[in-house]
């Protein structure tokens, strides 16, 4: 979809490099990385792996080939003390920032980073006491995330949209990052405004991903790569069909190149190993996306820490063919060194047959027949394939 939308769109008068945003004037969409990249492919939702004793922070950061967090992620700092009033960053902590992207970028060359920009809510210090972007109802501000004693953001103001799609560019512009993430995402008139001013204002060749959950977006998904899925319930085999459905729906419907990230989390502990696999394996038969298994949001600690999986190491190379479903209600997908079978919750268990020896990445075992249960999924391997 070409994009050049002019200053009306974005519902507020912006300077002059905002008026007309061509793919000549934004950084080059990458798209050789999002395609050229191998599976399993996982990302990081703000917050990192933290079971590699001793790794360095950043070596652990670049095993996902997808990040998304604040822009302080990567040592910017914005020039205004109310993050939400600032426009640009300070010149003196581009180059910093600059340097930790190309080191991410030469420990994985696949690598996408996102910036998060706020729209929806944000903490106390984010505007001034009393500024007229702080949503109120009945003269009282509105609570946004009680968890973080957040406070929502008046996104029905033209002006603010204004302002989240300026943030947005600056972003962008700084060559740090490929694109950004709006979280708390459904569709509404005020998203759909403000998403096509973001859009607007970062040109056609950056990337957009939101958190729709389990939800679809048709309304806005024509200005959207990709959904960030925190699918915060995975407990009944209804709610893997709707998981399933919503991305499927997502990998036909979004802009392309799509970046669709399906997290699930952890029931008992991350040991949950079967949750683990069905949902990287849910990944890998029905999008070309990425996956993440990481801990419940009530946890007292940060949310979306995980583990780093041995399952998630690549080993299959990149995919030969679409997903497909079986007869016996699983999904399999075949791949340059073997092939993943998703089984849904729900299913009975299936059996799985080769007639050369493959490896089950979850033993290590060589077999020619494998049963996979329900709610569970696996990755084998041909001989000889690196693991």
């Amino acid at each position: 979809m070409a994009v050049r939308f002019m200053t009306w769109m974005l519902g507020v008068s912006l300077p002059a490099v905002f008026t007309t945003v061509t793919a000549a004037q934004t950084p080059a969409l990458p798209r050789e990385r999002i395609a050229s990249r191998t599976f399993p492919s996982v990302f990081q939702a703000w917050n990192p792996a933290d079971n590699l004793q001793g790794e360095d922070r950043w070596t652990t950061v670049a095993r996902h080939d997808l990040v998304f967090h604040s822009p302080g992620f990567l040592g910017l700092r914005w020039t205004d003390k109310f993050t939400g009033l600032a426009r640009e960053f300070v010149p003196e902590s581009l180059a910093g920032a600059q340097q930790l992207r190309d080191k991410l970028q030469r420990l994985n060359p696949h690598i996408i980073v996102l910036a998060e920009i706020r729209y929806r809510d944000a903490p106390p210090s984010y505007l001034p006491a009393g500024h007229p972007w702080w949503k109120r109802k009945d003269g009282q501000l509105v609570p946004g995330w009680p968890e973080g004693g957040y406070i929502q953001l008046d996104l029905a103001n033209a002006e603010f949209r204004g302002q989240v799609a300026r943030q947005a560019r600056a972003a962008v512009a700084t060559g740090v990052f490929d694109g950004v993430m709006l979280d708390w995402w459904t569709d509404d008139a005020d998203r759909r405004a403000l998403v096509q001013a973001v859009r607007g204002a970062i040109g056609d060749q950056a990337l957009i991903l939101v958190n729709a959950n389990d939800r679809i977006t048709p309304e806005t998904a024509p200005f959207i790569n990709g959904y960030f899925m925190e699918c915060y319930q995975s407990r009944t085999a209804a709610d893997w069909q709707q998981i399933a459905a919503t991305l499927q729906w997502a990998e036909a419907h979004l802009q392309a190149p799509r970046i669709n990230c399906l997290e699930t989390w952890f029931h008992a502990s991350r040991q949950d190993l079967n949750l683990m696999r069905a949902t990287t394996t849910l990944s890998l038969t029905l999008s070309d996306g990425y996956c993440l298994f990481s801990d419940p949001n009530p946890l007292p600690t940060p949310d979306h820490l995980h583990d780093w999986y041995a399952f998630w190491n690549k080993s299959l190379g990149h995919a030969t063919a679409r997903g497909i479903r079986m007869g016996d209600g699983s999904f399999q997908r075949a791949f340059e060194r073997g092939l993943v079978v998703y089984n849904p919750l729900g299913n009975t268990a299936v059996t799985v047959t080769f007639a050369q020896p493959h490896t089950r990445v979850s033993t290590g075992e060589k077999l020619r027949r494998c049963s996979v249960p329900a709610g569970d999924g696996e990755i084998f391997l041909t001989d000889g394939a690196p693991r």
